[in-house]
């Protein structure tokens, strides 16, 4: 969880709006405080950057949770099909994965995540694409987070990348 503290932050300056955690307007003083004519000083930047690197030991476990979830939604599929909420919510996992890939550290993630997602995101032609290449896109998920294949820099990494992109390109 991000510290308040490390970000200059109390509780005076949080507020829940809509079952939301949301900065409060009651603290008028917030925005001058921290934030100078070109935005936030480099003080804050640094903290919320130091509060981020304290987070990082979590990000492998938390990547894998995501992967953990789209695995799930592809059983679903296998049980549903494609067509329905379980191809919706298999979209919806690829896409949280296509998010938080790089916040996790894993840009490849977020590039292979994101040809999933362009797969997947015409609910009305899920039903003709082939699980196989929805399969090869998980697999190759779960192979970079294995071998701790981070960038498309890595040659393994930025061939099968293109190769599943080609792949989404041809099926679409």
């Amino acid at each position: 969880m991000l510290s308040l503290i490390a970000l200059g932050l109390d509780l005076d300056d949080l507020g829940i709006v809509s079952g939301r955690l949301v900065l409060s307007q009651a603290n008028k003083t917030w925005p001058n405080q921290r934030m100078g004519a070109s935005g936030p000083s480099l003080d804050i930047v640094a903290r919320a950057e130091a509060a981020l690197k304290a987070l990082a030991g979590q990000f492998a476990r938390w990547l894998q949770d995501e992967i953990d979830k789209l695995d799930a939604a592809r059983a679903r599929v296998v049980a549903e099909g494609l067509t329905g909420d379980a191809g919706e919510a298999l979209y919806l996992h690829a896409h949280d994965l296509k998010g938080l890939g790089g916040t996790y550290e894993f840009p490849i993630i977020t590039r292979i995540a994101g040809s999933l997602c362009n797969l997947l995101e015409e609910p009305g032609s899920r039903g003709a694409i082939p699980l196989t290449l929805i399969d090869a896109h998980i697999e190759a998920i779960k192979t970079m987070v294995l071998n701790d294949i981070r960038d498309e820099l890595h040659p393994v990494g930025g061939t099968l990348a293109a190769a599943l992109e080609n792949q989404v390109h041809a099926a679409r």
